[in-house]
């Protein structure tokens, strides 16, 4: 809305000054330009003047002062919170709580079990708390007595508090490694995969990392793991120093996507260079949805439909924004996922990844429009994106052994 110069004028002229104030803190940032214009115009007071009110604003609206000032050079941009607060899935919100403790559990011991001994002093747990991902004021030691099943607390001579396990949580410990062990060829051919998919056929070490627990990797994996496959991939230096992983042999039968797979059936896919697809995702919407489908349902057709690069094949050349760059990102995400045991990953652990694997900066947003396909829950500091296909309510579909020794655990 624009104001004539003159009428501002006649207006500020008449008013007195508790009416001036509160005007000035409600009215918007273009008036208050006007208004210094007419003031200055009819030489009453400068334009400095009118920054007396700003702090008036800043109280008003709960704002920094200098927030205030670039608000008029940013784009306003709803969070992710605040984008998907009303289209969360209750029971896959649950799952993510469940597991958030069981992880900071599961940290402890890998903590524990790197241990000569398998004891620690409590206060030496401080150093692992990003590890453990438990973040301050909680007292590790609280965290610890509310698994007296897993964990032992007991002083010594001199008053120093430890933590040790308990023979039932060594016990949980053992079965892990061996079904750790029994995955192994598996979590080869993911990692295998995830080289094959990468532009440059191969990994940073420390990124591959993150994929550990959701993988099935073993602890040593860095170490000894690494060097059981030299057929599939082999560790190198780069010239800054870091580990990477990189291809040895591409694997034709593995450059099939789980989609075409679960879709076409194993019977039907014969072993081809991978190109374009033209499959559609399996798609599940929450009942809270049935509105933007409905809405939407034009544009999730013609996104079905579209033509897409496949995972594994050479996407340097694509355009990003594009429709088919989107779409093969999407393609990307639902491979990744399908290789995890709780088709379930950390959104910052695919961020990771953009560059390797040819996909959008905003990797968050393209998550969110497609809700059919991913949930992303954001419980926590850190969100986690569900393959959506892969749950009903709030159980896995199919549970592989290590995702049944988790619920024990």
């Amino acid at each position: 809305m624009f104001i004539k110069s003159d009428c501002i004028s006649i207006f500020w002229s008449s008013a007195n000054q508790p009416f001036k104030d509160i005007f000035l803190v409600l009215i918007s940032d273009r008036m208050v330009n006007q208004i210094v214009k007419a003031e200055a115009l009819m030489n009453k007071v400068y334009e400095a003047d009118v920054f007396v009110f700003l702090p008036m604003r800043r109280k008003w609206y709960g704002e920094p002062l200098l927030g205030w000032l670039q608000s008029r050079c940013m784009t306003t941009s709803k969070r992710v919170q605040d984008r998907s607060k009303r289209k969360r899935v209750h029971d896959l919100e649950i799952v993510t709580e469940k597991w958030k403790i069981v992880s900071k559990v599961m940290g402890v011991m890998e903590v524990l079990k790197q241990e000569v001994e398998m004891v620690i002093p409590v206060r030496n747990l401080e150093q692992y708390r990003t590890r453990i991902n438990l973040p301050k004021p909680y007292k590790i030691s609280e965290f610890l007595l509310k698994s007296p099943k897993l964990f032992e607390l007991y002083k010594d001579q001199r008053g120093v508090l430890w933590c040790g396990m308990t023979k039932e949580a060594e016990d949980l410990l053992e079965e892990q490694e061996r079904l750790v062990e029994e995955h192994s060829d598996k979590a080869a051919e993911y990692v295998t995969r995830c080289l094959m998919m990468s532009t440059d056929k191969q990994l940073r070490m420390d990124k591959i990392a993150h994929f550990r627990r959701d993988f099935g990797l073993p602890m040593d994996f860095r170490t000894k793991w690494v060097h059981k496959y030299p057929e599939l991939f082999r560790v190198v230096k780069s010239g800054d120093g870091e580990d990477y992983l990189k291809l040895v042999s591409w694997k034709p039968a593995w450059a099939i996507t789980e989609l075409e797979k679960k879709i076409l059936g194993a019977t039907e896919i014969s072993v081809h260079e991978p190109g374009l697809l033209s499959l559609p995702f399996l798609l599940k919407f929450p009942p809270n949805y049935k509105k933007l489908v409905y809405r939407y349902g034009g544009k999730i057709e013609h996104f079905q439909k579209r033509s897409y690069l496949s995972p594994y094949a050479d996407a340097r050349g694509l355009t990003a924004g594009s429709l088919e760059f989107d779409k093969r990102a999407v393609a990307i995400m639902h491979e990744l996922l399908s290789f995890t045991i709780d088709k379930r990953l950390v959104t910052d652990h695919l961020t990771h990844f953009r560059r390797e694997f040819v996909m959008p900066q905003k990797l968050m947003r393209l998550l969110l429009k497609h809700a059919g396909i991913f949930y992303v829950s954001e419980r926590g500091k850190r969100f986690s994106v569900f393959l959506t296909e892969a749950y009903e309510g709030q159980e896995l579909i199919e549970k592989g052994p290590l995702v049944v020794w988790k619920e024990n655990f």
